[in-house]
């Protein structure tokens, strides 16, 4: 799959995206780094572990670069759980997080099809 059809496939805007980053080698450069960023484990620790620090550093860091790379689902559901984790209180955070969770991995899952 093209980095085009990538973009099409998670319901983002891939002309926005190449406005903003003005070349597609080095959007794909940042797409395939995007795995290894510690962000979503670093989430997923913090909640386990009961560290609301940790987990609104992480949180925010993931909608920041979700917004960057115009992963407009995942941004969106990183956004409503950094809100959620703004006061530190990781009551209730369950659903939120839940989505975040199911965009993310759908989204690695797409990364891997890109050629």
């Amino acid at each position: 799959m093209t980095l085009k059809e990538f973009y099409e496939q998670i319901d983002s805007d891939y002309k926005d995206v190449i406005k903003r980053l003005c070349d597609e080698n080095m959007i794909k450069k940042f797409v395939f780094k995007f795995p290894e960023d510690p962000s979503f484990n670093d989430l997923k620790d913090g909640l386990k572990e009961n560290d609301a620090e940790k987990a609104f550093c992480a949180v925010h860091t993931l909608k920041g670069v979700c917004s960057n790379l115009g992963f407009e689902r995942l941004y969106e559901a990183s956004y409503e759980l950094t809100e959620k984790l703004r006061n530190r209180v990781i009551d209730n955070c369950d659903e939120l997080y839940n989505a975040v969770e199911r965009l993310y991995t759908d989204l690695i899952a797409k990364i891997k099809e890109i050629d």
